[in-house]
């Protein structure tokens, strides 16, 4: 993938999103991913034979994505070089959630400012897995803030990493993986074997992204508000807290997030009923509140710009 095209892939996220009437890659692998879980139960019942499965699954369909899309591009270019240009452009940018998170966020945000708890509610269940029925102002803001952190990382930093790497096919494997460890990584007792080669998967491949997307928070601290002293303090929770999310992931863009708008993230979150406790991270003592979202969401921005430009940077001198 050159420069110009995956400059045009991210202008194409930044303008139009996620449009829900165009077919999306995501989605589709998403029904493939369900379909495929339904038929494992059907015969592998034991556990190691769900181990197994799960296994070939997690490397089958990813696979099989980067296959299919290198194909793609290769009829199209076939056809017309130019084509092949735009169609692997047209898959790079389904990569990118910049706009689509954005939008989401704001959804949250005008609720709000609206005071419509409900609608502030059913906004964030949007974008997070946990139970958002009850929660109050503040743990809709921490849930929003933290989703942020999370989604740059996957979302954006993620996709810009493996698009400078190998480009479309190689995003849209990444992007499997990605949506493999979200419906069947988890360690329950639905998803303990036949997730756990996705989860893990998924850990390997966001091990750089998850890192450069700390450091890139760190700076947008800074860049987005004319406060240098952010990206010290971010920076200093990057390193102090990373580790403590019990993703090896995860918990590094958060970390870099607390620290830059020095807040708190992480306690008690329930899902399904069930309450369990994520570790805190962060020093800050201020209490969460909507503008952590406004000021998360600038960061996001400047986060991407920062991604965007590195791995064109990366493109350049290769």
């Amino acid at each position: 993938m050159t420069g110009v095209e995956l400059a045009l892939a991210a202008a194409l996220d930044v303008a139009a999103g996620d449009p829900r009437w165009l077919p999306h890659p995501v989605r589709g692998m998403g029904a493939v991913i369900a379909w495929v879980d339904h038929r494992i139960r059907q015969f592998f019942h034991s556990d190691q034979a769900l181990q197994c499965a799960g296994a070939f699954l997690a490397l089958g369909l990813p696979a099989a994505v980067y296959a299919a899309a290198t194909w793609v591009i290769a009829q199209a270019t076939a056809i017309e070089p130019l084509l092949g240009q735009v169609v692997g452009i047209g898959l790079a940018y389904t990569t990118l959630a910049g706009r689509d998170l954005f939008d989401h966020v704001q959804a949250v945000l005008r609720a709000l400012a609206a005071g419509n708890l409900t609608g502030a509610r059913e906004a964030v269940a949007m974008i997070v897995g946990r139970d958002s029925a009850g929660l109050k102002e503040q743990d809709i803001a921490r849930a929003t803030v933290e989703t942020i952190a999370e989604s740059t990382s996957d979302g954006i930093i993620a996709p810009l990493v493996y698009l400078s790497l190998g480009g479309a096919p190689l995003a849209l494997a990444y992007k499997a993986v990605n949506t493999l460890d979200s419906m069947i990584g988890h360690r329950d007792e639905r998803y303990e074997h036949v997730g756990w080669a996705s989860a893990r998967l998924d850990d390997l491949m966001n091990w750089v992204p998850a890192r450069l997307a700390g450091g890139f928070i760190a700076l947008a601290a800074g860049l987005s508000t004319g406060q240098w002293h952010r990206i010290h303090e971010s920076w200093y929770m990057l390193h102090r807290d990373g580790d403590k999310h019990a993703s090896p992931n995860s918990g590094r863009p958060e970390a870099a997030m607390a620290g830059a708008l020095g807040v708190q993230l992480g306690g008690t979150n329930y899902y399904d009923g069930v309450p369990h406790e994520a570790p805190l991270i962060g020093g800050g003592t201020t209490e969460i509140i909507p503008e952590h979202i406004d000021q998360a969401s600038r960061i996001m921005i400047v986060t991407y710009g920062l991604g965007l430009f590195f791995a064109l940077l990366s493109l350049w001198v290769s």
